[in-house]
C-alpha cells in the first residue's frame, strides 16, 4: 500500500493512496468480477481516511514522526482488510444437509429452482444441490451447485457468456454473470478448488444427450457483480 502524505508543523495531510485488495467497485458501487486479484481505486476509501485521520490531525509530541506515521498506516491497513472481508461469513449458522438454502433463478431460461444443502440423491431429486464443502452463495471463494442434466439443468447448454444467474438466500440476493464454460472429466477436482473472489460454479453431467451415466462434466463459472444483503 502507498500513501501520499504532507507533514506541516507536525500535522498530517493525507492526499491519497493506492491499495490492492481482492474486491473493487465501479462508479455505481457494484462489485466487478475478475479471475485475479483486483486493485481498489483511490476514491473508494476516501471517506474512511478522513473519518479516521482528519486533515491537520496533531502528531503527539512524545511520538517519533516516522513511527507515528507507520502506526497510523497499520491501523488503516486493518480497516481495509475488514472491508475486503465483507463477503466472508454471511451466514452465522451453516445449514443442515437436506435443508433448503435458497433459490437459483436463470432469467434467460425463465426458471427458478430450489437449492438444497448437499449433493446426494435426496437433494438432487428435489432440485439443485449445494456442495457442502464449498462456501455458501454470495460469500468470497467458490460456491458450487450441482444438478441433473435431464431435470433442473437440462437447458444449461443454451446459456452464453454474460448471462445472468441470481441466487436468493436468507442472507440476501446475489447477482452473477457467466464468465466461462468448460467440459472436464467426471473426477476432475479443479471444479471445487478455491477462487480469489465470490464465484459461482454450476456443474452437471455431459454430454446432455448421452444415454446412461455420462462420462464428462459440464462446468459454468460465474462471478459476483452485485448484491442486496439482508440486514
Amino acid at each position: 500500500m502507498y500513501y501520499y502524505i504532507i507533514i506541516l508543523h507536525r500535522k498530517t495531510i493525507i492526499l491519497g493512496y493506492f491499495a490492492a485488495i481482492p474486491i473493487k467497485t465501479n462508479p455505481m458501487g457494484n462489485l466487478t468480477p475478475d479471475d485475479t486479484t483486483i486493485s481498489y481505486s483511490q476514491q473508494d476509501f476516501t471517506a474512511d481516511i478522513f473519518w479516521h485521520y482528519r486533515i491537520g490531525s496533531e502528531i503527539p509530541e512524545n511520538k517519533n514522526l516516522s513511527s507515528y506515521i507507520l502506526e497510523r498506516m497499520n491501523v488503516l491497513d486493518i480497516k481495509l482488510q475488514e472491508k475486503s472481508n465483507s463477503l466472508d461469513n454471511l451466514y452465522p449458522v451453516r445449514p443442515e444437509l437436506g435443508e433448503k438454502i435458497g433459490e437459483l433463478s436463470i432469467p434467460k431460461l425463465k426458471i427458478t429452482l430450489p437449492v438444497y444443502e448437499g449433493t446426494e440423491d435426496n437433494e438432487l431429486k428435489r432440485g439443485v444441490g449445494h456442495y457442502a464443502d464449498s462456501v455458501l452463495p454470495g460469500e468470497n471463494d467458490n460456491s458450487v451447485l450441482s444438478g441433473h442434466r435431464d431435470t433442473v439443468f437440462r437447458n444449461l447448454e443454451s446459456l452464453e457468456k454474460g448471462d445472468l444467474l441470481i441466487i436468493n438466500t436468507y442472507a440476501g440476493e446475489f447477482f452473477y454473470k457467466i464468465k466461462k464454460f468448460r467440459i472436464v472429466d467426471e473426477d476432475d477436482r479443479t471444479v471445487i478448488v478455491p477462487k480469489p473472489g465470490a464465484t459461482l460454479t454450476l456443474t452437471t453431467c455431459s454430454p446432455f444427450d448421452f444415454i446412461g451415466p455420462a462420462p464428462k462434466r459440464y462446468i459454468i463459472t460465474a462471478y459476483l457483480f452485485n448484491k442486496n444483503l439482508i440486514e
